[in-house]
């Protein structure tokens, strides 16, 4: 009767260790996906013309200048 106990802990124990390794499984190809999605992403930036993409896009507006003020820039 206690081997009977003994095996349905043990069948618990080993089961639970399956869904972790699932888990852990999926977290992993999960992380791949979200690190490759920016890579695959290049269409986004595709509708600049080259010259569009080199020129600055700071601009030193109003708050800027505030915030350099407050700040003591």
């Amino acid at each position: 009767m206690s081997k009977s106990i003994t095996t349905s802990a043990h069948d618990a124990s080993e089961a639970k260790d399956v869904s972790r390794r699932r888990f852990f499984k999926v977290l992993g190809g999960a992380s791949t996906v979200a690190l490759a999605a920016p890579v695959m992403s290049d269409n986004a930036h595709a509708g600049e013309s080259k010259d569009e993409a080199r020129k600055s896009r700071y601009r030193e507006t109003d708050h800027v200048k505030k915030f350099y003020s407050t700040n003591r820039y």
